[in-house]
């Protein structure tokens, strides 16, 4: 990966509503070709699925550590045609 690291995103101590905003606002302050790191304390694959239907073809998801206490995924924005 040769995104730029913008920030570290740690949601673990966010209330589960917030969390999902908050991850979309810090992913819309993006340019194309930054990244931020996401920590969390579960699967977060219920939000990519989200990207997926909200952001498509605007993000890449790389897991850096996938449990059992933390997860951690890179994501970034990509380029758009």
């Amino acid at each position: 990966m040769t995104d730029t690291i913008k920030e570290t995103l740690d949601v673990r101590d966010l209330i589960p509503m917030m969390r999902h905003p908050k991850i979309f606002q810090i992913f819309d302050d993006l340019e194309s070709g930054e990244a931020f790191i996401l920590v969390n304390d579960h699967d977060p694959k219920p939000l990519y699925y989200q990207f997926l239907h909200e952001r498509p073809e605007q993000f890449s998801w790389d897991y850096l550590e996938e449990g059992p206490e933390d997860w951690r995924v890179r994501i970034g924005r990509v380029a758009t045609s």
